[in-house]
């Protein structure tokens, strides 16, 4: 199974442009880390997307986790005013994993 974070706008996008998303492919991770990321993927897709109503901010930052799993894909989309606290969990994961290097 492999995932890409991507991330778009926000105040400092600016900053991020030109850098790629982040890619985990759980192959490489270690069986603890494979769990918890898989656990917070199933709490992420639990709670689905919000209605086209939801509130906006011209600011906000929007995030989008593409799961390829053999040859299925499924992509998670959510904004700083859409996500719950699991896809902010899944997030904050992915970060960390991509800063220690995988």
């Amino acid at each position: 199974m492999k995932l890409t974070l991507a991330e778009h706008g926000g105040l400092a996008a600016a900053l991020r442009l030109g850098q790629p998303p982040v890619v985990l492919d759980l192959s490489t991770l270690p069986d603890d880390e494979v769990r918890q990321l898989t656990d917070l993927l199933s709490a992420a897709r639990a709670d689905p997307a919000p209605s086209g109503s939801a509130r906006t901010a011209p600011d906000a930052m929007s995030y989008t986790v593409t799961v390829e799993d053999g040859g299925s894909q499924e992509v998670l989309r959510r904004t700083d005013t859409t996500m719950s606290r699991e896809f902010a969990e899944l997030l904050d994961r992915l970060r960390r994993l991509a800063v220690k290097g995988g």
